[in-house]
């Protein structure tokens, strides 16, 4: 029997969409305006010009720039070639980039050379000065920009690929599976180290199942205001509008106030986000209101104590949202809502499974299966769960119960409606302002400072930020330390969210009777030091 849903890469999607929409808007970005039309034929010359660079299919290239309509192109040209992109966050710095790139074996990099005060360029060179570190990087694209010494600009790699024909791209585009890797997406793991989650072109039809659970058509507006190295924007920005027929309002990053702005100056229909996100954007509507009425909907994750206030008012001042479950490994629509659902569903839950998931709750240390409505660590399987992590075997096999079940390492329970509840993480990751950090790898980093014996980072609850990283320091006899030596020692080297706010020196840590540091009890120390408790 056939599969019921017709697969197509995601780098056929700009031309699946010309066919359908070609004259209507696709994108705005910046003042600047793009039809379907327009961006299917952007990202077919693009796709030459990799091809003339000798990007050969499988290949891994990495996408290290802030937001920008070359980003998307470049995406969905590499995809139509059969190459493997890896997205990485624009606020990372040499340290975690070097790392992504080398793992990945990636062959090129594709950045700004500069974004603001931020020296991408200054940055990739630093990281090649060793050759033997990056053995696999052939190329450094400028996106947007003209080539500099040692790199190829966004113009002459267009001039490059005037000399692939259009049959030898549409060769090329016809020989990738559908089933084959599209991407591979870092994420910090328990081990200290990032992880590439691999994940094919069957994104398309997760993508396709949330369009249809929030009715989006080519009449909706969405506002992308997030950065598109996110699954969540990467999933409900470029992809969704190209499923769809959408218009796009694009935004180098998320900034509240412009963000608003557009909302009103464009019509939008639907923007997404985290409970951070609309917490600024709460506030800003409060400052300065804005004519609001265009919104039908948004996604707005929920289901944890800390967001339900946030949501219920998001939904009273902006529009309905609906909530749901997703993760690096599985992507961003393994649960969600509709709009049908009551607020209590919409602001308390983290949504109802979608077509191909199935959702269980296990006892964390037996991965025994636990009732209805028993508290218990969240695992989950289906078609777009990671194949594994990027030649990291061992990791793979740790991260997967028997019966391809993915655990997640979060604790909640299944109610009995069927929607999922996220009470809380089983890690110890700590999560700044959307964005996931790794407790070991800043303690690992933390540890080559001449002045730190021991370290120890948790988390601490933030008005702004929802959580912030709290370093706990026994210090070298005879050194001293302070917040501020910490910042400028972790500055360039970790990306800004990874740096502790906060700094506590002690002489020892609590420990277990296995010697394992206790930092449920140092959470409790990091409350009271800052008057939290």
């Amino acid at each position: 029997m056939p599969d019921w849903f017709e697969k197509i890469p995601v780098g056929e999607l700009p031309a699946w969409a010309a066919t359908r929409w070609a004259e209507r808007e696709a994108l705005v970005f910046a003042g600047r305006r793009w039809r379907f039309g327009e961006l299917a034929t952007a990202v077919d010359a693009a796709a030459k010009g990799f091809m003339a660079l000798g990007i050969a299919p499988g290949e891994r290239v990495g996408l290290w720039a802030v937001n920008s309509p070359t980003w998307m192109v470049a995406m969905f040209a590499l995809a139509k070639i059969g190459a493997i992109f890896v997205p990485i966050n624009s606020r990372l710095r040499t340290t975690d980039v070097a790392y992504i790139l080398g793992q990945s074996e990636s062959c090129a990099v594709l950045i700004n050379a500069r974004s603001g005060p931020v020296d991408y360029l200054a940055m990739v060179r630093e990281m090649g000065a060793d050759a033997a570190e990056l053995p696999h990087l052939r190329h450094t694209v400028l996106l947007d920009e003209a080539a500099q010494p040692g790199t190829i600009g966004w113009p002459e790699l267009h001039e490059q690929g005037r000399a692939i024909s259009d049959a030898a791209l549409a060769e090329r585009a016809a020989a990738v599976d559908p089933d084959g890797l599209l991407y591979i997406m870092y994420t910090s793991g328990t081990t200290g180290f990032p992880k590439g989650a691999m994940h094919t072109h069957n994104v398309v039809r997760n993508v396709v199942d949330q369009c249809n659970r929030m009715a989006v058509t080519f009449n909706d507006v969405l506002l992308t205001n997030m950065p598109l190295f996110h699954v969540l924007a990467y999933f409900e920005g470029p992809l969704l509008s190209m499923v769809s027929g959408a218009r796009q309002v694009l935004m180098e990053g998320f900034e509240p106030e412009e963000s608003l702005d557009l909302i009103a100056q464009e019509s939008v229909t639907m923007f997404h986000g985290f409970d951070f996100n609309f917490k600024a954007l709460l506030a800003a509507q409060a400052r300065k209101p804005r004519d609001m009425s265009s919104l039908r909907m948004g996604i707005c994750g929920a289901g944890m104590a800390s967001s339900t206030e946030v949501a219920y008012q998001a939904n009273e001042v902006f529009m309905p949202t609906v909530s749901g479950f997703g993760m690096t490994e599985i992507g961003i629509g393994a649960a969600l809502g509709t709009l049908t659902d009551t607020p209590e569903q919409r602001c308390e839950t983290s949504g109802y499974p979608l077509p191909g998931y199935e959702f269980r709750i296990v006892d964390p240390a037996t991965d025994a299966p636990l009732p209805a409505g028993t508290e218990g660590e969240i695992q989950l399987r289906g078609y777009m769960v990671t194949q594994g992590y990027y030649k990291k075997p061992e990791e793979t096999e740790r991260a997967f119960a028997p019966g391809r079940w993915l655990r997640t390492g979060d604790m909640g329970y299944l109610r009995p409606d069927g929607y999922v509840r996220l009470l809380g993480r089983y890690k110890d990751m700590i999560k700044v302002g959307g964005e996931n950090v790794d407790p070991l790898e800043v303690e690992n980093f933390l540890l080559s400072h001449p002045a730190v014996q021991q370290v120890a980072v948790v988390s601490a609850p933030d008005e702004k930020l929802t959580e912030v990283g709290v370093a706990f320091v026994v210090p070298e006899p005879g050194h001293t330390l302070t917040a501020a030596d910490v910042d400028r020692f972790c500055r360039g080297k970790l990306a800004g969210f990874k740096i502790p706010r906060h700094l506590v020196l002690v002489e020892s840590f609590p420990f277990t009777g296995s010697g394992k540091v206790q930092k449920f009890k140092l959470r409790e120390q990091a409350l009271a030091a800052l008057g939290k408790g």
